[in-house]
């Protein structure tokens, strides 16, 4: 059988591109382009039979086909060759069962998805797979692209610099200087990108990429660009397939630019449509309270949306406050029931300690996510029977400075009733057992 995919309007507006097109909106109305799929054709197989083909190709060593991505690669992108897939076996993220964390708030089938265990850390790796496989056909096809570049907050940049250096293709990276952790400014610099660390914030970095593009020998990496989605959305169909192809009923997403929670809900009606799964979770996102034009969206209805002046967050990667994906965004939202959340500096800095005292390692991100988890269960929206899975956008190890200044007491905003500094002692053996004593009192103590 024969699949195939395309580049459409969300608009509804009829306009269709290739998807080895150098574009990025609607050129008759505006309108952001998402990519849609010959769905008659992949009804030709049985739900059984692609949830019998997707578990048989899970892991597997056959080229393309073991990654988490190309696994589902008629779902993703069917006209691909699969020698010019770029892939670093990302995807089969552990689902973490946070037993002892859920058992504390009242809803013991609590799990986390750790999409931040991967190549670079962060669930970008999903969808930079698609993007970078599909400029790399295109230049083998005779297409002039010369560099691919994006804005970032951090975890794009690495994740594009890591798969452009693997496909040999140039990568330039725009960063808001100052204004990344260590860690992710690292990535892009040590696989050879061209770092610009401009004296403005994501949202003005994202302006200039969208100027510098306009030449279409530089092509787009950010969310903008819906392939970027296609490798996303297999995050939704990853958690069915982990759940014996059930969904959950409630997914938490950290929420900036609003590509990944897009998605997200683009995986999930896919499965239904095609009858892997029969009913939808409910999504919430979670946006910190400093960068949260969504949630004030939300609290409209919808009915009004305004960009803010994002101000300082500890969740540096969704510190952006003219989301490009709003629009693909509130679809999903409307479509799932779904509800949008806030949390403060303190909020999120307490959710993660939390997360991190039951075994975690919850990067600031994350930190949003549960704390909007906690208070859905505290308003009752999420209930002690629902099965829920809080997505993990990147791995804590990213977040060290994060990590250090809460336990520190120096992170601003935030009361560090977790902390947990060292205890400096002299090398005295009587010291040193006191200080066990009087911090673990009895056997089983925490």
């Amino acid at each position: 059988m024969s699949y195939s995919s395309w580049l459409e309007c969300i608009r509804g507006c009829g306009r269709r591109y290739s998807i080895y097109d150098v574009v990025y909106r609607c050129e008759d109305c505006g309108g952001l382009l998402d990519v849609e799929h010959d769905l008659e054709a992949l009804r030709s197989r049985s739900a059984a039979g692609w949830m019998a083909l997707f578990d048989r190709r899970t892991r597997s060593n056959e080229w393309p086909y073991g990654s988490g991505v190309w696994g589902k690669k008629e779902w993703v992108c069917p006209q691909l060759d699969d020698e010019n897939v770029v892939s670093t076996y990302e995807g089969h993220t552990n689902c973490f069962w946070a037993e002892r964390l859920g058992k504390g708030i009242g809803v013991p089938d609590l799990w986390v998805k750790l999409c931040g265990n991967s190549h670079t850390g962060s669930f970008k790796d999903l969808g930079m797979t698609v993007l970078v496989s599909v400029v790399k056909q295109m230049i083998a096809d005779g297409k002039p692209v010369r560099a691919v570049a994006c804005a970032s907050t951090g975890d794009t940049s690495a994740a594009l610099s890591a798969y452009a250096a693997a496909a040999g293709i140039p990568a330039i990276v725009f960063l808001p200087r100052g204004k990344v952790s260590t860690a992710q400014l690292a990535q892009p610099i040590a696989n050879g990108a061209l770092v610009l660390a401009l004296d403005t914030d994501f949202d003005g970095c994202m302006r200039i990429v969208q100027e510098i593009v306009a030449d279409q020998t530089v092509y787009l990496a950010n969310s903008m660009n819906s392939l970027r989605m296609e490798g996303q959305k297999t995050v939704g169909i990853e958690i069915a397939q982990q759940f014996d192809w059930e969904a959950p009923d409630w997914i938490i997403i950290p929420a900036g630019n609003l590509g990944n929670v897009s998605a997200l809900g683009k995986g999930l009606l896919m499965m239904r449509e095609l009858g892997l799964i029969s009913g939808l979770p409910r999504i919430a996102c979670a946006q910190a309270a400093n960068a949260n034009p969504l949630y004030l969206s939300f609290q409209t209805g919808f009915e009004e949306y305004r960009p803010v002046a994002a101000r300082k967050t500890q969740a540096s990667a969704i510190q952006i406050g003219a989301p490009v994906s709003y629009e693909r965004a509130v679809k999903v939202l409307r479509a799932f029931e779904g509800v949008v959340e806030q949390a403060s500096e303190d909020e999120l800095a307490d959710a993660a300690a939390r997360a991190d005292r039951a075994g975690l390692y919850s990067c600031p991100q994350t930190g949003v996510a549960l704390a909007a988890l906690f208070k859905l269960v505290e308003r009752g929206a999420i209930r002690p029977e629902h099965r829920v899975v809080v997505i993990s956008t990147a791995h804590g190890l990213k977040f060290t400075g994060f990590k250090a200044g809460y336990h520190d007491g120096t992170l601003p905003e935030v009361d560090a009733r977790q902390a947990n500094p060292p205890i400096e002692l002299p090398a005295e053996i009587s010291e040193v057992r006191r200080a066990i004593d009087r911090a673990i009192s009895a056997p089983g103590s925490s």
